[in-house]
């Protein structure tokens, strides 16, 4: 007879994590899944568009606004100077696939310590609500990204640690799976977004940097698979370490 798997283990921490991965990818097949998932498929946007924008106050730029339309698309309007260098364009470019990466590494290194869970799951439900009332400025996103905020608050208020686990994984996952639903745009060079044809951020790399559009697109993804690889690992040996 086989040993049932210990709660807290490292086997249940992989198993949540593939139910996670099992939800981001299959819940669009089921009915309603699409309905499900929107509100996620928003948020991941907000994390590519986010990032955009403070990258943008990073280099010294003024980041104005950013647009979430119904389709799950988006824009970051930030007004840069005319001699702006290459590589202060390209940064801002970058960060937008990087920066659903970031913060999947980080809701995935959270998940693996329990004082983690809730600080994290409120850390992200303020900069949700802070953000919409600084730049957002489309109904989507002013409906949805408070109700995701209000979701999170609940949970994190919820005195249920495993689904305060559960939620910083399914986040982290969500985030780190984004590049496939992003993956044509990612290796593009220009894309219509809210009825305009515009570059892509590779396409605004290669304009920056020269390169060719789909080099800068596969090294981002394999910095995004080396950032998703080192945090799951680093997660589930925090987790090891915890029950010791």
């Amino acid at each position: 007879m086989k040993n049932p798997i210990a709660p807290g283990s490292q086997a249940e921490q992989v198993g949540r994590l593939l139910l996670a991965g099992a939800l981001v990818l299959f819940l669009p097949l089921l009915p309603f899944g699409h309905l499900l998932l929107y509100p996620f498929v928003i948020l991941t946007t907000w994390f590519h568009e986010m990032a955009h924008g403070l990258a943008a106050m990073l280099v010294g730029w003024d980041f104005q606004r950013l647009v979430i339309f119904p389709d799950g698309s988006g824009f970051a309007e930030s007004l840069s100077p005319s001699d702006a260098s290459p590589f202060k364009r390209a940064f801002v470019a970058a960060a937008g696939p990087l920066g659903p990466t970031l913060v999947g590494s980080l809701l995935i290194l959270a998940s693996g310590r329990r004082r983690s869970w809730r600080p994290a799951l409120n850390a992200l439900a303020v900069a949700l609500i802070l953000s919409t009332l600084i730049w957002v400025r489309s109904t989507v996103g002013v409906v949805v990204l408070p109700l995701v905020a209000l979701v999170l608050i609940g949970i994190a208020r919820s005195n249920r640690p495993d689904l305060e686990r559960f939620a910083l994984q399914f986040l982290g996952i969500l985030a780190a799976l984004s590049m496939l639903r992003d993956w044509n745009y990612l290796f593009t060079e220009s894309a219509v977004i809210g009825g305009r044809r515009v570059l892509s951020d590779t396409g605004a790399i290669e304009a920056a940097l020269v390169l060719p559009h789909w080099i800068w697109a596969g090294l981002i993804t394999v910095i995004s698979a080396l950032a998703i690889g080192a945090s799951l690992k680093r997660a589930l040996s925090q987790d090891g370490r915890t029950r010791r």
